[in-house]
């Protein structure tokens, strides 16, 4: 295969006596590089801002805007422009400072062309190699996620824009949606599009420890500071410092380790159980919660004080039923997920399936569909998805045309009957049923209460 010509790299040259635009020029055109001057600080700005260069030789001695503030607005213009430094013996100590404010190196006049050549080589090397490790750090992130956010739907863009905008900066941001609708996910994209980006993501949930776990977890533990403590340990927050910190589920938190918590947002400091000294962190902290808070600040289950620090921000995802334009892009992201483990793919979806899967409810939400779908390629043979591979939507169309006409349910009756119909086809196995409906256990036994659902479902395992 024939392979395409490498394309020249650009230098722009900025100094003000004409013999080092020419020798410049001559050293480094024999190179390979494309050769650009300037004869001020002005006239390179005004080149930097309406082309973009490799690299900027830059003398530091020139009339009118000196060199070292025209580093600080090309840097300001553009933070990754590689900038080589030319200076005299007696400015050596300038070309530290420049080195300082952003300069990649200097070059010592008067220099040999293999000086030149040396020095400019190995600035772009450095270069390729930064490009090239964000490229991979990059790729790297997007093989490590799991999912990614997918939607078209009004309320979707909404959100793509608030993480836009929110992503860059330091506020702390509550999510807010039902079971499944992918706050995680949210959380992680403000943290790879935020600066620490290179910095840990740690989560906790905040359901699945006990208060006298959690609490060590969060803050870590020095050595005998209570029983099992054999042993000094670093909590999250530690663990976390200088990246996000995420508090899934935080309305599951008690009073207590609200109050503390509130400490670390307002102090950025934590002391660990049974230590005295305290420890600086500097986290970002990004909570979710599928609770109302509000109500929970009524019954003095939450802090206010802490409701009003986290909610700077506020994201609310709506839940899947409200945004059914996004069901299609769902279904076919999901599709490509899966079919990664599949020998036969599914490159086709009934006209018949979309259409139930569009029409359902999904009180599991993007969750419930994600498990739906999986499911449903382990029953599929072939290489399209039909409505047989959803047996509870079947029924419950068989049940609907059954159903007389012109009722109408409420979207509670909804829900309780298709819960009702994932338990009967797990034969009451609570674990399946609630990873069928992109539930967790704690909130399918919270709606098997609240449905007052039958006692031999709600006693299995």
């Amino acid at each position: 295969m024939k392979q395409e010509p490498r394309k020249a790299l650009s230098v722009l040259v900025v100094d003000d006596e004409q013999i080092m635009h020419d020798s410049c020029s001559r050293i480094l055109v024999k190179e390979g590089y494309n050769v650009f001057t300037a004869d001020c600080g002005e006239a390179a700005l005004e080149q930097c801002d309406r082309e973009s260069y490799d690299l900027v030789l830059l003398d530091l001695k020139m009339p009118g805007m000196g060199g070292i503030k025209t580093l600080s607005r090309l840097k300001e213009m553009d933070p990754g422009i590689t900038i080589l430094i030319m200076t005299g013996y007696p400015s050596i100590e300038t070309a530290v400072r420049a080195i300082k404010l952003g300069a990649y190196d200097y070059i010592t006049k008067p220099f040999t062309p293999d000086a030149l050549r040396f020095a400019i080589n190995r600035a772009l090397e450095r270069k390729h190699l930064i490009v090239e490790n964000q490229h991979l750090r990059h790729q790297l992130k997007a093989k490590n996620e799991t999912d990614v956010i997918i939607g078209q739907s009004q309320a979707m863009r909404n959100i793509y824009e608030l993480v836009r905008r929110t992503a860059p900066t330091d506020s702390t941001v509550l999510i807010t949606g039902e079971s499944g609708t992918g706050k995680e996910l949210i959380a992680r994209a403000i943290h790879n599009y935020s600066l620490r980006d290179e910095k840990e993501f740690i989560t906790v949930d905040c359901s699945a420890l006990v208060e006298t776990l959690l609490e060590s977890e969060l803050f870590g533990h020095v050595k005998g500071s209570f029983t099992g403590a054999i042993q000094a340990k670093y909590g999250s927050f530690e663990l976390a410092n200088g990246g996000t910190f995420f508090f899934d589920e935080i309305g599951n938190l008690s009073l207590d380790i609200q109050a503390k918590l509130l400490r670390v947002i307002q102090e950025k400091e934590i002391k660990p159980v049974g230590s005295e000294r305290t420890i600086k962190v500097d986290v970002r902290i990004i909570a979710a919660t599928n609770k109302n808070l509000r109500q929970a600040i009524a019954k003095k289950t939450f802090r206010e004080d802490l409701y009003y620090r986290l909610n700077v921000v506020p994201i609310h995802i709506s839940p899947l039923r409200e945004r059914k334009e996004d069901i299609p892009l769902l279904v076919h992201h999901l599709l490509k997920k899966f079919n990664r483990k599949r020998e036969t793919p599914i490159t086709r979806v009934e006209p018949e399936t979309m259409k139930l899967l569009v029409g359902h409810e999904w009180p599991g939400n993007v969750r419930e569909l994600e498990n739906a779908i999986e499911r449903a390629l382990i029953l599929e043979d072939g290489d399209t998805l039909l409505p047989g591979c959803f047996p509870w939507f079947v029924e419950h169309k068989q049940a609907k045309a059954m159903a007389p006409t012109g009722k109408v349910y409420s979207l509670e009756e909804l829900e309780k009957q298709h819960i009702e119909r994932v338990l009967k086809e797990t034969k009451g196995h609570r674990g399946q049923t609630a990873s069928l409906l992109g539930i967790d256990r704690k909130t399918l036994y919270q709606k098997i209460k609240k449905y007052r659902l039958n006692k031999e479902q709600e006693d299995s395992p």
